[in-house]
C-alpha cells in the first residue's frame, strides 16, 4: 500500500492534486491509518506522533502525487451571547465539561447536543444550527484534542 511521505499545511504547497480525502474532525486527527480517496486511492497515513490534518491540508504520497484535505461538513451549533461577560461564562461552562469548542471571534461553534444546547439557553445564549467543518481548539496541551476526565482528582458530578 502506498504510504503519506509527508503532510504539508494549507497554503505551503503548489501542485495539482490527484484527489481529494474528506474527513471529519475525528479522522483529521490520527497517527496511523488507511485512508481513500475520493478517486478511490487508498493509502496509508503512518506517522510517528498523531497529526492534526485541516482543511486546505496536503498529503503527498510516496510517488510525488499529492491528495488534498477536505474538511468533512458536521452537525453544530453557533452561539452568541447579548454580551461578552455572557458569552465568557457560556464558555467557562463548556470548557469545564471539556467540551471540544471552535472559537470565531464573537461565536462559539460546538456539536449538536440538545442538553448542552439547554444549558446554553439558560445562560442566555443564543443558538443558531450550522452544517461546516469542525476545528476546535487543542486545548491547554495542544495536539488539536482535548483531554479526558481521567486527569485529575476531582468530580465534575
Amino acid at each position: 500500500m502506498i504510504r503519506v511521505k509527508a503532510v504539508k499545511l494549507a497554503g505551503t504547497w503548489t501542485g495539482k492534486p490527484i484527489a481529494r480525502v474528506t474527513l471529519d474532525r475525528e479522522d483529521r486527527y490520527r497517527r496511523r491509518a488507511v485512508l481513500s480517496a475520493d478517486n478511490g486511492t487508498s493509502f496509508l497515513l503512518d506517522e510517528p506522533t498523531a497529526v492534526h490534518l485541516r482543511h486546505g491540508d496536503c498529503l503527498e504520497l510516496e510517488d510525488g502525487t499529492f491528495i488534498e484535505v477536505v474538511a468533512k461538513c458536521e452537525d453544530l451549533v453557533d452561539i452568541t451571547a447579548g454580551d461578552s461577560a455572557h458569552l465568557i461564562k457560556i464558555a467557562w461552562h463548556l470548557g469545564n465539561r471539556h467540551l471540544p469548542t471552535q472559537l470565531l471571534g464573537n461565536t462559539l461553534r460546538i456539536r449538536r447536543d440538545h442538553v448542552i444546547e439547554s444549558m446554553v439557553e439558560q445562560l442566555g445564549g443564543r443558538l443558531v444550527p450550522v452544517s461546516a467543518p469542525f476545528d476546535p481548539e487543542g486545548g491547554a496541551y495542544g495536539r488539536g484534542q482535548t483531554h479526558g476526565h481521567g486527569h485529575h482528582g476531582h468530580s465534575h458530578g
